[in-house]
């Protein structure tokens, strides 16, 4: 794919080069897999489980991981014109050249970008026509129930992957290389604990007894501090979340009786205090974030989330490193924690009540009451948020109308509460509520319920749009139609295999994409082979096999059904981890023991914690919320605290030195913008100890700033970027500090000294080479140039964000050459940004109009003040 790198959209997507990236000499390797995620790049790259899976396999020197990414449209029609492979990003290896290839699959809306993956990589959909191709696997949260990818994937992986893959992966490559033939394979491969293969653990039928135990059950790790964690993560250009993230638990007991994660991933497993003081210190010095995200199902549950902040506050605060904490329960935050986060910098505020009513918070186990909400939103404005999220379900069982009003009513409460709180900013405040559609899921006590129709949500959100515009609060909602679709493949079993097929043929792609979502195809589908989507949206019978039982999460039918009649009485089941065991049958305390013990020997799976109650249920009682509306704005920061947090703004803004860094953009460079290579540089700068000089304000940046920008493809011996540093360091310091720090695809050539001034001098003239590939091409080129070069004046026509216009190209060059080069340059050519300024690629193309991108490269050699 790389030689066709100049024609791809974001040709950033398939370069391989970032920090980070592993690669080995495929000679020297006795298994390769590719880790193929079916989404864009700038999703993948988001996601944590890739990270930690691309670490696991790569640690072993005989096992290479490397990473594909689903291309855009575009992409992979350029792709099926030229008829070039899909690739990995590491080595450009075709896919159908490795021994196995394992999907991500994270949701039921990326089945139909797997059959678009294995199209371009020219694999055989199915299992069934596959001989000698790589082994196809998946994993991740879905395999629990993927049912409707069963006829397109070899084998699944259920539970932690890092415990699995690297094993599997060498198995596989060694029983390849014997030469075993495939079906034999699989049936070895269905023994591994964790391993599920469709094509032999078939699902239940009605005449099966439900109480059978599950033919594959996920595999988990006992406990965190034994695997090891990546420090320095792969870091990509422009994904959508691009920071250092920390799994520092795992598993959830909450107990939310609609959540899939939350029943499928206990127990809770914590890592200790003293292993996530080293991997934050060690993780930040290696990697050079910027932003450090604490992760788990529900981070605000950690036992000693108090602990770790105080542990870790002063590093973060001393480097300008953001902690943002995802997936918070309400009211699980002290004021403490809330009043650090926001003294570094303030990420955004989301909070999850879920339902409007107590009444339908209790039938879902949530268990957060409208008081603790109201609490934590005051502390949240206290401590300097100007905007809260709140998101909700509709269609929850039970659910009334008085449900759905409440939503609104509890909105209009945070809000005023936020204006009682904080009278001074409430033109400032915005308050938004958020609502999604609940769709059942498998493995959760409500999996036997019905989800709504299409008609159903499309009603109830008419409903609360134009209750919320009453109430003058912001309102947004989950795409309709995308649960709808969710929901049908959400339980769906094997004969939607056909299904994803066919609406694929028919078009289907990005379906978790609002602007590429589009239910024709799968209507079409579902009508040309008499699939009724409706009876998968309904009710479940009780006493019926449903198409996921033969897979086992370690909780228990029996736990699930007392979960359900509990929800219907509305009645909670407390969190077990700090309280009784509730015997769902994951650990060994359960009844009748863990569903994970082989012949009766317990399992060894217990809740792992650092501490039995959390450190913050004492500062809790302890905090006093202000009463009232004076009490609130006597909380608020006082002058001292004000003038310590302007004194620290004053050190970070510093300015001791001033710098310009050369550098070179060759090869794969060459296709990164500079947005994108900006994180890169300032990721250096941390991982070299460079004290980058910030700007003042809520939201302080590094004052760096680059020269003017070259178009995405054109390479460069001369690039630069101007920092100004808070230390009195010369050039030569920051070269031998940065140098080693800097990414291999991205090397200094040189580091001069600047005055203090901010505003420093641009190029007036640079001097670029073309090349081209073969003679002929050459010949044409030259001629072209040297037409040029006899022409008073050469007008083409230049497409502009203001339409087409007419330009005259002869003024902007003023020096050519077409012989008399050591190197395989076809022309040399100045241009002179005096009169201003033009793109050097469209004045290329100006000159030579039928060169095509991917026929030539463009290179800047110098430039001239």
């Amino acid at each position: 794919m790389r030689e066709l790198l100049p024609l791809l959209p974001k040709p950033s997507r398939y370069l391989g080069v970032e920090e980070g990236a592993v690669v080995k000499n495929p000679d020297a390797v006795r298994g390769r897999l590719a880790l193929a995620f079916p989404d864009l790049y700038e999703v993948g790259m988001s996601y944590t489980g890739m990270t930690m899976l691309y670490d696991a396999i790569n640690r072993l020197d005989h096992l290479w991981a490397e990473r594909v990414f689903a291309p855009c449209r575009e992409t992979g029609a350029i792709l099926t014109e030229r008829g070039a492979p899909l690739t990995t990003l590491e080595s450009d290896t075709p896919l159908r050249e490795l021994d196995c290839i394992g999907f991500h699959i994270t949701h039921e809306l990326c089945y139909s970008n797997v059959l678009f993956m294995l199209d371009l990589a020219g694999i055989p959909r199915r299992t069934k026509d596959r001989t000698n191709e790589p082994v196809i696997i998946a994993g991740g949260g879905c395999t629990l129930n993927a049912e409707p990818l069963a006829e397109f994937v070899d084998c699944m992986v259920l539970g932690d992957g890092e415990v699995i893959l690297p094993p599997l992966v060498e198995a596989i490559a060694d029983m390849r290389r014997e030469g075993l033939e495939r079906g034999e394979l699989l049936a070895r491969l269905a023994w591994m604990d964790g391993v599920y293969v469709p094509s032999i653990h078939l699902p239940r039928t009605a005449t099966d007894e439900i109480a059978e135990p599950p033919a594959a059950r996920r595999t988990l790790v006992r406990n965190l501090d034994d695997t090891v964690y990546p420090l320095v993560p792969v870091q990509p250009f422009g994904a959508v979340h691009d920071r250092f993230t920390i799994e520092i638990a795992r598993g959830c007991t909450r107990g939310c009786r609609f959540c899939h994660a939350g029943m499928t991933y206990r127990p809770v497993r914590e890592r200790s205090l003293d292993a996530l003081g080293s991997i934050v210190e060690n993780g930040l010095a290696a990697s050079g974030y910027e932003e450090l995200s604490l992760l788990s199902l529900s981070t605000g549950d950690f036992s000693a989330l108090g602990a770790l902040f105080h542990q870790t506050l002063p590093h973060c605060a001393a480097e300008q490193v953001a902690i943002s904490l995802p997936s918070l329960r309400v009211g699980s935050v002290t004021p403490e924690i809330m009043a650090a986060i926001a003294g570094i910098r303030r990420t955004g505020a989301t909070l999850a009540p879920e339902a409007g009513s107590q009444r339908l918070r209790d039938v879902i186990n949530k268990g957060v009451t409208e008081e603790q909400l109201l609490e934590h939103v005051k502390h949240l404005f206290l401590n300097g948020w100007n905007g809260v999220k709140l998101y909700f379900m509709i269609g929850l069982p039970t659910e009334t109308e008085e449900d759905l009003e409440a939503i609104v009513r509890l909105c209009r409460l945070v809000r005023e509460t936020a204006f009682r709180t904080t009278p001074h900013k409430k033109g400032r405040i915005t308050v938004t509520g958020a609502v999604s559609p609940f769709v059942p899921k498998p493995h959760t006590p409500f999996q036997w319920e019905r989800q709504i129709s299409l008609d159903e949500i499309k009603e109830r959100i008419a409903f609360l749009k134009e209750r919320f515009r009453q109430a003058k609060v912001n309102f947004r909602y989950h795409l309709p139609q995308m649960s709808w679709l969710e929901g049908v493949f959400s339980r769906g079993d094997r004969a939607l295999s056909r299904v994803v097929e066919l609406a694929y043929e028919k078009g289907a792609l990005f379906d978790s994409w609002n602007d590429s979502l589009n239910l024709a195809p799968w209507r079409e589908a579902m009508a040309e082979l008499g699939v009724d989507p409706e009876s998968y949206l309904a009710a479940r019978d009780l006493d019926a096999p449903l198409p996921w039982d033969h897979l086992g999460c370690g909780v228990t039918r029996e736990f699930l059904l007392r979960e359900r009649k509990r929800a219907l009485d509305a009645k909670v089941t407390p969190d077990c981890r700090y309280g009784a065991c509730v015997s769902c049958g994951v650990c060994d305390c359960s009844a009748k023991g863990s569903e994970f013990s082989d012949h009766g020997e317990p399992a060894g799976i217990a809740h792992i914690l650092n501490q039995a109650t959390r450190d913050q249920e004492t500062q809790e009682t302890e905090d006093v919320a202000p009463a009232s509306a004076e009490a609130a704005v006597a909380a608020e920061p006082t002058a001292a605290e004000d003038v310590a947090e302007e004194d620290a703004c004053d050190v970070l803004g510093v300015k001791a030195s001033h710098v310009r860094i050369w550098y070179a953009t060759r090869g794969e460079a060459a296709f990164l913008s500079q947005l994108e290579l900006q994180p890169t540089f300032e990721r250096a700068f941390r991982r070299a100890g460079l004290p980058l000089s910030f700007s003042r304000g809520f939201h302080p940046l590094p004052l760096i700033s680059f020269g003017r920008a070259l178009p995405v493809g054109v390479a460069s011996e001369c690039e630069y970027i101007n920092c100004f540093l808070r230390e009195p360091l010369d050039a030569a310091a920051v070269r031998r500090a940065l140098v080693p720090a800097m990414p291999a695809f991205l090397p200094v050539t040189y580091v001069e000294d600047l005055s203090m001034g901010k505003k420093q001098p641009q190029p007036v003239a640079e001097r670029f080479r073309l090349e081209v590939q073969g003679d002929a091409d050459r010949g044409v080129v030259r001629a072209a140039w040297e037409a040029f070069r006899d022409a008073e004046e050469f007008p083409v026509q230049i497409e502009t964000k203001k339409g087409v216009k007419t330009k005259d190209l002869r003024p902007y060059v003023t020096e050519i050459e077409t012989d008399g080069f050591e190197d395989d340059a076809a022309v040399r050519f100045t241009l002179d940004w005096s009169g201003g300024y033009m793109s050097p690629l469209k004045i290329a193309m100006g000159v030579c109009p039928d060169l095509t991108l991917e026929r030539f490269l463009l290179t800047k050699e110098s430039a001239r003040f």
